[in-house]
């Protein structure tokens, strides 16, 4: 039997990887920092263990996953969501025949650089809008030239993102927090998840937010847009990818989308495939035909979805709207043969909601932040 590492636990599309898996007749594993989650609350995973975050060390992370490997006989190691940085340095660490599901550390970083990815899809002939490094004369000249968009070359969920209009100045740059300045394009976000395997684009899920947690989606519309799955298509082929990859892309009012930036690893798109065929696109056994796409047109997060529905009661702005997305959507997480999960989320996703109330930012802000990719 075939023993699948899946190396975070508390996000939803985790909780599919590992129905998926399962059913695809393997071992599922997880490894997490917070312990018991809300994939491990599944049915279909074998054992979940804790493991230090990567924001305690990125050393002892690694190491933790490794023995992992070792002492259970993973023959793959597939991340989940922002620790695909840091796993992609367990290349190198792993025994013979383990086989990783993300590209070289290297490859995988210079994709997540904001700034990177931007010159890299440039170079290629795709459309990326104009950017510079904050603090040259490039972005000073962007910013007068009309409204433009700052963000860490490192962040996830929209941290740290500003949209500066006509005559604002930008912020002084701090060489230990490097950023970039892009252009502001006028239009409507939209997202992809891919499974690519050596170059080939196995399938690729074009979706919209639908309800909105500040920057993050938290209710996810699938949509066809033949002009971003080609734009991905030539983007895997050109940088032969294999694993999952994503972009967000603003489509703008003549439907020409441009790629603002890249997630080297899986996004929310991967509720509207068969949880079955992405395991076997994974598992490179996908020969049986293409990844099957499930029959909703609309998917949610329940929680977080109620969570802003309430908001916008209080707020007297679209409640109405809210409220019947939320009764008419169907949950990502809920299976009547797996329940325990979204019965359970309460108190799997503690120590998130506990944050999120501490700190008082965004659930998305802070679901990923002991895992996110930092420099030193």
């Amino acid at each position: 039997m075939t023993t699948v590492l899946l190396t975070l636990g508390r996000l939803p599309k985790a909780l599919d990887l590992a129905r998926g898996f399962s059913k695809a007749g393997c071992r599922v594993l997880v490894a997490e920092p917070y312990g018991w989650t809300l994939a491990g609350a599944s049915r279909h995973v074998a054992r979940e263990f804790k493991v230090p975050a990567p924001s305690k060390g990125k050393a002892a992370y690694r190491a933790a996953l490794a023995e992992i490997v070792r002492s259970e006989g993973v023959d793959w190691v597939v991340p989940v969501s922002e620790e695909t940085m840091h796993v992609a340095h367990l290349a190198g660490m792993l025994p013979e025949g383990v086989r990783l599901f993300t590209m070289l550390p290297d490859e995988v970083l210079a994709l997540h650089d904001k700034a990177s990815f931007v010159r890299k899809a440039a170079a290629m002939g795709l459309r990326v809008p104009e950017s510079a490094a904050l603090g040259s004369a490039e972005a000073e000249a962007l910013a007068r030239d009309g409204p433009v968009v700052v963000k860490p070359v490192y962040s996830c969920s929209g941290n740290g993102l500003h949209i500066l209009r006509d005559g604002e100045p930008l912020p002084p740059a701090d060489p230990a927090a490097p950023a970039v300045v892009q252009r502001f394009v006028e239009g409507r976000e939209h997202s992809t998840c891919t499974i690519a395997q050596k170059g080939r684009v196995v399938g690729t899920m074009v979706y919209r937010g639908a309800v909105m947690s500040g920057s993050v989606a938290v209710a996810f519309e699938r949509v066809e847009m033949p002009a971003i799955a080609a734009w991905v298509e030539q983007f895997v082929a050109q940088t032969r990818w294999s694993g999952f990859i994503s972009f967000d892309f603003i489509v703008d009012e003549n439907g020409v989308p441009h790629a603002i930036e890249c997630n080297p690893r899986a996004t929310s798109g991967v509720h509207f495939w068969e949880p079955e065929d992405i395991a076997r696109a994974v598992l490179g056994s996908g020969k049986s035909g293409p990844v099957r796409v499930r029959p909703y047109r609309t998917l949610q997060q329940f929680y977080a979805c109620l969570t802003e529905t309430q908001a916008a009661m209080l707020r007297r702005n679209g409640f109405v709207h809210a409220l019947k997305s939320l009764v008419a959507t169907r949950d990502v997480s809920w299976d009547w043969r797996d329940p325990w999960p979204f019965l359970s989320m309460i108190g799997t996703s503690w120590p998130i909601i506990w944050q999120s109330i501490t700190k008082g930012a965004r659930f998305g802000e802070v679901a990923t932040a002991d895992v996110g990719w930092y420099q030193n």
